[in-house]
């Protein structure tokens, strides 16, 4: 369009450039668009998370282990004051449960839920010498309540304590031979035995079980008396 106080060149040019730029507008609405279509999603540029990591990063992180008795009981309090009456009373059977099992297994001699001092071949080896034999010692209980009841009585009370003398000689001499026969069996057994499970330490412990009555020691015994072991 040419205005009044434009020349007929300056007309021209302005033409020319409005229908370039025309032109060019045009060619850029009518390319072919991606290849990937109008649904197609940019990367993230990181990896997505796993489901075990996404619900980690809602719970927080993980508390560290308690360091002391006092600072895990405060946590068991606080974790009991967040269940209901029904799930305090599920996780205490759940609780008396495996302690029974831990029990029972324990007195059966698996090795697992023994005690430090009753692991071990040549510690289940001792107690089947003793559960085998009838010990002196295993009198002990026994005659303990009845010297109790013997006590009160005056005119026994001068003989009880010397029958106490007695029967401590005799259990004094039990101990010993009973020491001794635990420490040359396990020798036989086991000859690469530590020196160090061997000897007083044996011997005591094999003393402290003849000492029980039959019934309470633990773990149970595995033989019958008489057995040959």
């Amino acid at each position: 369009m040419k205005l009044p106080w434009k020349s007929d060149d300056d007309a021209a040019t302005s033409t020319d450039d409005a229908a370039s730029e025309a032109t060019e507008a045009g060619a850029s609405l009518t390319e072919e668009p991606d290849s990937k279509g109008s649904a197609y999603t940019p990367g993230k540029g990181r990896a997505t998370p796993s489901r075990r990591q996404a619900e980690g990063r809602r719970r927080g992180p993980v508390a560290p282990p308690p360091t002391n008795r006092s600072e895990a009981r405060a946590r068991k309090k606080a974790l009991k004051s967040t269940l209901s009456k029904d799930e305090k009373r599920k996780l205490a059977d759940d609780r008396r449960t495996q302690r029974n099992e831990q029990r029972e297994k324990m007195m059966a001699g698996d090795e697992r839920y023994l005690m430090p001092r009753d692991k071990g071949p040549v510690r289940r080896f001792a107690r089947d010498i003793v559960d085998s034999r009838r010990n002196f010692a295993g009198l002990f209980m026994p005659f303990a309540i009845a010297l109790i009841v013997v006590m009160f009585v005056p005119q026994l009370a001068v003989y009880a304590n010397m029958v106490l003398l007695v029967f401590v000689l005799f259990m004094a001499i039990d101990a010993v031979v009973l020491g001794r026969l635990v420490n040359r069996r396990v020798r036989e057994r086991y000859p690469d035995t530590d020196s160090s499970q061997t000897g007083f330490r044996l011997g005591w412990y094999s003393f402290t079980r003849a000492m029980q009555l039959r019934m309470m020691r633990a773990p149970k015994p595995q033989v019958s008396p008489g057995d040959e072991v």
